[in-house]
C-alpha cells in the first residue's frame, strides 16, 4: 500500500480528485495518511478531516528561518513514513534540503504543458494568462517529479485540451482543472502505487504491461 502525504494551501480540489478516485476504485493500493498545509484555514484540511485523514499545519512564519521550516516539514513526513508526497495546490517553495530527502518521491501538477509556461513566476492564473497572450491552440497540465529546479523534474504524464476562442484565464483554468488535472494526477499516483514507473537517465519510463 502506497503511503501518501499531501501538501495543500487552499481549497484542495486536486486533493478531492484523489479522494474521489480512491472512492471510485480508480486509484488502488493507495492510502492518504496525512494532509499538511501552510494555512490553518485551508479548506483542503477540512476535506481531509471529512475522510478521517490526519491533518497538520506547518507554517514558515512559525520558524526563525526557512531552513528550520523545511527541516520541520521533512521530519514530519519522515515520521509518517510516507512513500510519496503530492503537491496539490501547494504555494510554498520547498527548500533543497527537503527535496533531497525525498528523491523522486515528490509529485507536482503544473497547469501547462511543460516546458511551456513554467518556471519562476508561472503559477495560478498567470499560467493561463500567458497561454492566452501567446495564442497557443492547445494547453493542458503536466504531472512531474519535483527536483531542485522549478518545474524541471522528470515528466510523468501530460494531457492537452484545445484553447477556445472565447476563453478567459478563469475559464481556461477551470477547464484545465476539471478536464485534465483532476484526471492525470490520480492516474500518476496510481502508476507509482502499482510500481509501473522507473526513472532511467532522468526520464520517466512507464511499464505498460
Amino acid at each position: 500500500m502506497l503511503r501518501v502525504g499531501v501538501l495543500v494551501s487552499g481549497g484542495g480540489t486536486n486533493l478531492q480528485a484523489i479522494l474521489d478516485a480512491i472512492d471510485q476504485g480508480v486509484l488502488t493500493n493507495t492510502n492518504i495518511v496525512t494532509v499538511v498545509s501552510n494555512r490553518k484555514k485551508a479548506y483542503g484540511l477540512e476535506r481531509a478531516r471529512k475522510y478521517g485523514i490526519e491533518t497538520h499545519c506547518i507554517r514558515p512564519i512559525d520558524f526563525e528561518s526557512r531552513e528550520a521550516f523545511n527541516d520541520a516539514l521533512r521530519d514530519y513526513f519522515l515520521e509518517k513514513e510516507v512513500d510519496l508526497i503530492v503537491l496539490a495546490g501547494y504555494l510554498v517553495v520547498l527548500g533543497e534540503q527537503f527535496i533531497r530527502a525525498f528523491p523522486y518521491k515528490i509529485l507536482n501538477i503544473h497547469p501547462a504543458l511543460i516546458p511551456a509556461f513554467c518556471g519562476n513566476g508561472y503559477y495560478g492564473l498567470k499560467v493561463h494568462e500567458a497561454a492566452l497572450d501567446r495564442g497557443v491552440k492547445l494547453t493542458g497540465a503536466t504531472v512531474h517529479f519535483v527536483d531542485e529546479g522549478t518545474d524541471t523534474g522528470p515528466i510523468v504524464l501530460q494531457a492537452a485540451i484545445p484553447v477556445l476562442a472565447d476563453d478567459t484565464p478563469e475559464s481556461l483554468q477551470k477547464r484545465v482543472m476539471e478536464q485534465v488535472e483532476w484526471k492525470i494526477l490520480p492516474q500518476a499516483i496510481g502508476l507509482i502505487a502499482l510500481n509501473k514507473i522507473k526513472i532511467i537517465d532522468g526520464h520517466v519510463k512507464i511499464d505498460v504491461t
